[in-house]
């Protein structure tokens, strides 16, 4: 359950603009990209949040996943913490820390390093991974018993964004007008795991969340294993622990955005686990050039 929340858990952003998103017209036609607008000078600071909820043995079990994005026009950075109570592992708390920056592009945010420190209080592993244009680098501490069989490739590598990078680029990338709106696939790597997240349209559903309310599309998640697991595990499908596929819901804005706004997991071991989106407000950076008067100095 816990690699299901960490999955599902940074599937979300957008809106340009100052506050919470309004739905999209429907009608198909191309609309204002966020990153494009970054790329073109509107440094834009998202702040987004998701809250997980689900029983064991009539106990509540909760997460929270928190992101603070920063865009400029070359560069970004984010910053995220996940933090789970009863979910992993039964009753073992799950508290993790992450940072990625990249290179903003027109159409995506691209990883040049990703920082993570898990304190679940077994391992606590940090991992550093780069990522270059031809090569990749990845320190663990404490190290990996091993990197998988097979173990990812430095070509399997460079098609790939750190997980909470591929994950909200995915949010942000616009959707050509008549494509699938679901996107994908998203592919992922933590420094050892090479996952793609397969992506199916399944109509839409109107949703009711925090952040959001409207109707959003709902796309079916599957898992493929791509390297990095224990051999014969990549044959296996899907997320581990969940019956059926992971349902997903994108909130279509007005931006050409499609923001993940309610997740939802059917477990095997505690049942229905529900993300939803809690925060979600995108805020202009305003530079010390944009504060100073005309003339002024």
């Amino acid at each position: 359950m816990k690699r299901a929340l960490m999955l599902a858990s940074g599937l979300a952003l957008a809106v340009a603009g100052l506050a919470v998103a309004d739905t999209a017209s429907g009608s198909g036609a191309a609309t204002p990209a966020i990153l494009a607008n970054v790329k073109a000078g509107a440094p834009t600071r998202m702040i987004y949040e998701l809250e997980a909820k689900a029983h064991i043995l009539f106990i509540p079990a909760t997460g929270r996943a928190s992101f603070d994005v920063a865009m400029q026009p070359d560069n970004y950075v984010i910053n995220s913490r996940v933090k789970v109570t009863g979910i992993a592992d039964w009753f073992v708390n799950y508290d993790m820390v992450l940072q990625a920056s990249g290179y903003t592009r027109g159409d995506e945010l691209k990883t040049y390093s990703y920082v993570s420190q898990n304190r679940d209080g077994k391992k606590n592993r940090k991992v550093n991974l780069t990522i270059g244009p031809d090569s990749f680098k990845m320190k663990a501490v404490p190290e990996f018993g091993n990197l998988g069989d097979p173990a990812a490739t430095t070509e399997q590598v460079l098609k790939t964004n750190d997980p909470i990078t591929a994950l909200i680029t995915f949010a942000l990338e616009p959707r050509a007008p008549g494509a699938d709106p679901c996107g994908g696939p998203i592919r992922i790597f933590d420094g050892r795991q090479l996952t793609y997240l397969h992506l199916k349209n399944a109509g839409m559903k109107h949703v009711k969340t925090d952040a959001w309310s409207g109707q959003a599309i709902e796309c079916h998640v599957t898992m493929e294993k791509v390297a990095g697991y224990k051999k014969g595990e990549s044959n296996k499908d899907n997320l581990s622990g969940i019956d059926g596929p992971l349902r997903m819901w994108l909130a279509p804005l007005e931006n050409g955005a499609t923001v993940p706004v309610k997740i939802q997991a059917d477990t095997d071991k505690i049942g229905k686990v529900v993300l939803q989106a809690k925060k979600l407000r995108f805020e202009p950076i305003v530079t010390e050039e944009a504060t100073m008067a005309p003339g002024g100095g």
